[in-house]
């Protein structure tokens, strides 16, 4: 066997970002083309461009495969690719998800080509420049608080291009995509439907869990005081775990073990039903085996037919993917009613033929097969395929993620104004919030925080928040508002839940909670929280949900019968903060007030039917309806509450809505705007339907 040449830092360097280029690629399809199904609430056909994953289907006609394994040919497509990241600036959604599609079905039928290539450098860099770019997209992540740069601003993604497109330049000028005349026959090892059927469950896996650092606390959450594992820091140890498994794969202590298979399976059904400390554990082991698993699938690649492989792995990941989505998005979609909530039933799927291709294959280094070996350290005589400077890299990129842990520390507790009396005043909020995307499909967590920051809120409810989902990208919404805010955060009801989440920020102490999942036997699955906020000595309860689809009448009558017992028997003073998808005095409406004995901020406001803001124990002070500004489909409610120095107090009866009778520290934020009827279709946030209204004694 020929020996590789040993690369610099530079290649590797270069294959890493390549390599992230990829990630970036892949992990960017389904979030946008999400977007379409969300606005509709059905299929929208816009997932027919998921086709794209098919792209090395072309490597199956001979005169193609050759055509694309030329050095130019190759050069075209890495710069269609890397035009593929740029699609972030595009003028338009489709426009964007057209331009992305291009650029990923172009790295595929790069990753395809090169991985089986006659040419043991290109095979040898594009399997470690995946890896190494895989290393890169998790640790970046980091920093960004679980978001990808290249899909956050224009700033972030025209760094990404202009990275993108110097280490693309690089590898064309290298020469390495050359494609050395042989006559050889190539010579297959592997069964292609055991190997696309592995290579397709390990994509879906590795997004599921090993594309962002907090994923895994998202899993296995659970209330206050014992929320269990969090993503800082405890995220770190998925940073660590990676770590590990360099060292693992450079030593070549794993090879296809029975035993790791077994713990393998096992430890993702424990993820699957324990929570916290428990559940977390064994979803690092998960992760490790994850990790491990990828040098061998890589190898095998090389000595694979590449288009049956490839095309049968998009079909095996798209057919998990699509089943992910409709665990919890059964209620909008065709045969949802097979796959309610069955996400068990997915990780049967991804376990069983994932140890299909791992004990089905052979030990390549046992068997002196033509595949090029993946240890890095290699043994007894096997060719030492990769240098010290691979391991330089493999270590700095995760100690890089280590350094955004670092970087955050100390975690000092916030110190937010206390709520003394005679002021002892506070705001609450709630929003649906789309996922943290705007009406466009671009990120609107930087947009969120002006706006939150503007309205002043020491307690916020965000609904439709659980984006760590892998349709979602991965984002952790929870974590990224909390740091940037300064808030306590209570995620809700874990990603695996299968509810489309319900997530509370405060600026103050979460002392308990407790998260719900309300009847819902016709309908989605509905997301509630009951939590104890310390505000400076005064506990107040706050009671939070997403209730079900307005056509799904039986569930919202048992939700509204629950919440109404939960509002009912807290001993504190207590807000609801509700998406109740019922008209005022609807049956949902007077079970909430009547059974559980709180009154409405404005019972003169008719005419709402989403968001509704509850209160008992407290004195209100002012209500205020914000437009969404093209952040969301739904408005920003806001009300202001007194704490009351004793039990014995009056509420305030009479409204006005001039502000100027008003303390201004009383006062809404002036910046939305005056009071205004009927609704605000400016693309700004600005005060509509009505308000801001203000209450007096």
């Amino acid at each position: 066997m020929t020996e590789t040449p040993v690369l610099s830092i530079r290649s590797w360097i270069r294959e890493a970002l390549l390599g992230y280029a990829f990630w970036c690629l892949f992990q960017g399809l389904a979030p946008i083309i999400w977007f379409f199904p969300l606005n509709e609430l059905e299929l929208s056909g816009y997932e027919a461009f998921a086709v794209c994953l098919l792209s090395p289907c072309i490597l199956g006609i001979t005169a193609f495969k050759r055509f694309f394994s030329q050095r130019y040919s190759m050069a075209l497509l890495r710069l269609i690719a890397i035009a593929g990241l740029g699609s972030f600036q595009c003028p338009s959604t489709i426009s964007r998800l057209i331009v992305l599609c291009a650029g990923l079905a172009s790295s595929l039928i790069v990753l395809a080509a090169s991985i089986t290539s006659k040419n043991q450098l290109k095979r040898h860099t594009t399997a470690w420049g995946l890896i190494l770019g895989l290393l890169t997209f998790v640790s970046v992540r980091v920093w960004f608080l679980s978001f990808v740069p290249t899909w956050w601003n224009d700033t972030w993604n025209s760094i990404t291009v202009a990275f993108g497109i110097i280490a693309t330049i690089d590898k064309i000028a290298s020469g390495e995509d050359s494609e050395p005349k042989s006559n050889e026959k190539d010579v297959y090892n592997r069964n292609c439907l055991i190997m696309g059927c592995g290579l397709g469950t390990m994509l879906f896996q590795t997004q599921l869990l090993l594309g962002e650092s907090s994923i895994l606390s998202r899993w296995t959450i659970k209330e206050y005081p014992d929320p269990g594992p969090q993503p800082f820091p405890h995220g770190a140890l998925i940073i660590f775990t990676l770590l590990i498994g360099v060292f693992l794969i450079w030593n070549g202590i794993f090879r296809r073990s029975k035993l790791a298979c077994i713990v393998y399976t096992i430890s993702f059904f424990i993820l699957y039903y324990f929570p916290r400390t428990t559940g977390f554990s064994a979803g690092l082991l998960v992760i490790l085996y994850t990790f491990l698993v990828w040098p061998e699938i890589l190898d095998d690649l090389t000595t694979s037919r590449a288009a049956s492989t490839f095309v049968i792995g998009a079909i095996v990941y798209l057919i998990e993917i699509f089943f992910s989505v409709w665990t919890v998005a059964y209620n909008f979609v065709p045969g949802g009613v097979f796959t309610r909530e069955r996400t068990h039933v997915l990780i049967g799927i991804m376990t069983a033929t994932l140890s299909l291709y791992v004990l089905t294959g052979k030990d390549q280094k046992k068997n002196n097969s033509p595949a090029m070996i993946l240890n890095a350290k290699g043994s007894r005589g096997t060719t030492k395929h990769a240098s010290s400077s691979l391991m330089i890299i493999c270590i700095l990129l995760l100690l890089f993620g280590f350094g955004g842990f670092f970087y955050r520390l100390p975690n000092q507790e916030f110190n937010h104004p206390p709520k003394e009396h005679p002021n002892a005043n506070f705001t609450a909020a709630i929003w649906t919030y789309h996922f943290g995307y705007d009406n466009r499909g671009w990120p609107s967590l930087e947009r969120t925080k002006t706006l939150f920051d503007k309205i002043d809120a020491d307690f916020i409810t965000l609904l439709e928040s659980d984006a760590s989902k892998t349709f979602l990208g991965n984002n952790d919404l929870g974590l990224w508002l909390s740091e940037k805010m300064g808030m306590y955060v209570d995620f809700g009801p874990s990603t695996k839940d299968h509810t489309w989440g319900n997530l509370i920020l405060s600026r103050y102490p979460i002392v308990k909670s407790k998260h719900h999942l309300l009847p819902s036997p016709e309908g989605e699955l509905a997301p509630a929280i009951t939590a104890t906020v310390n505000m400076s000595g005064n506990f107040i309860d706050f009671v939070v949900t997403h209730m079900g689809n307005d056509r799904d009448v039986l569930d919202r009558k048992l939700q509204a019968e629950v919440l109404s017992k939960e509002l009912k028997k807290a001993t504190n003073p207590v807000v609801f903060l509700g998406y109740v998808t019922s008209a005022p005095q609807s049956r949902e409406y007077l079970q909430l007030i009547e059974k559980g004995n709180v009154k409405d901020i404005d019972s003169t406001d008719m005419d709402r039917w989403c968001e509704y803001i509850m209160y008992r124990g407290l004195r209100r002070l002012g209500y205020a309806r914000i437009s969404n500004g093209g952040l969301s489909d739904t408005e920003i409610q806001v009300a202001k509450f007194q704490i009351p120095e004793s039990k014995n107090f009056k509420d305030n009866d009479k409204l006005i809505t001039n502000p100027s009778k008003i303390e201004r520290i009383n006062r809404f934020n002036p910046s939305f705007g005056e009071f205004s009827h009927g609704h605000n279709w400016i693309v700004d946030h600005r005060y509509h339907m009505s308000t801001p209204k203000y209450f007096l004694p």
